[in-house]
């Protein structure tokens, strides 16, 4: 069974893309950047358990929406001191799956 959530007037029902504004602000408080990207969002099917031991885990499924591939692009900062890189990066994700969080791979 598929079950779909409405969320700000957008049924969304999928592990999939989705547009997301990270705003960026240098410490002395100069000035406030707005940086478009894409992130993964939705959700994936998850079973939990109750029983303890190998069986248990036989029964486990926990699943994240995670990136299946990232880039990283670049953005300008301005304001910045002559000697500090106005550049900063910043993900954005290109293709999503429902996926075991590998902790190697994702923090």
């Amino acid at each position: 069974m598929l079950l779909c959530a409405l969320m700000n007037g957008a049924v969304t029902c999928a592990c999939m893309l989705k547009n997301h504004t990270l705003w960026i602000e240098r410490h002395d408080g100069g000035q406030c950047v707005a940086i478009n990207t894409t992130i993964c969002s939705g959700y994936c099917y998850t079973q939990d358990t109750n029983l303890r031991g190998r069986l248990g885990r036989s029964f486990l499924i926990q699943r994240s929406c995670v990136p299946l591939s990232l880039v990283y692009r670049a953005a300008h900062v301005p304001g910045c001191p002559q000697d500090v890189n106005p550049q900063l990066f910043y993900p954005a994700a290109n293709r999503c799956s429902c996926r075991r969080c590998d902790t190697r791979t994702h923090h």
